[in-house]
């Protein structure tokens, strides 16, 4: 019996739709567990990730933690996959780019109406640090394929890992990728 490749997922800045995506292959996952062992995903819920053949990693950078998971993923990772516009681009999180961090914190947790009296930006050691921008993933460290789509449907998930999984270059014909 041939051994199993070892996959990984993890979320960063975006909406965990990718990873509904992902889980939406529905029966084919049970098809998938015969093929892959999880290491980390939402499916086993284990928080650091070991070395791994395959990395899916969605959501953009915003944080300081955001940095660090990344780079610790793509250490561990042979392959690295960007999944879905987060990722790829920055996606609906890097809309906030063209915003001063500072006047935005102070909006949200100061000024904006229905906020208790004295309200404050939170400052605490236990939360990350925002970064200024937020940053598609490629500009971190280095992505060895692009799966977009926002988020990308659970087919092309699919084809694109039994492709990988095959030894294929992963290829997303016409109807696989919308960007809708």
């Amino acid at each position: 019996m041939t051994a199993k490749i070892k996959l990984a997922t993890v979320s960063l800045a975006g909406c965990f739709g990718c990873h509904m995506s992902f889980l939406d292959i529905d029966e084919r996952l049970l098809t998938l567990l015969e093929l892959v062992e999880f290491d980390r995903s939402p499916i086993d819920d284990i928080k650091h990730c070991g070395p791994c053949d395959v990395g899916l990693i969605e959501g953009g950078i915003c944080n300081a933690e955001n940095v660090h998971v990344l780079r610790e993923f793509r250490k561990n990772c042979k392959t690295l996959v960007a999944v879905g516009a987060c990722a790829v681009n920055g996606g609906l999180p890097a809309q906030r780019n063209h915003l001063d961090l500072g006047d935005i914190l102070q909006e949200v947790y100061q000024t904006s109406l229905g906020l208790a009296p004295g309200s404050a930006i939170p400052n605490d050691p236990e939360l990350p640090l925002p970064l200024n921008k937020v940053h598609p993933i490629h500009e971190v460290v280095k992505i060895d394929y692009f799966l977009p789509g926002c988020p990308p449907s659970a087919d092309a998930i699919w084809k694109f890992l039994t492709d990988l999984i095959a030894g294929r270059t992963p290829a997303l014909g016409h109807g696989l990728l919308h960007y809708d």
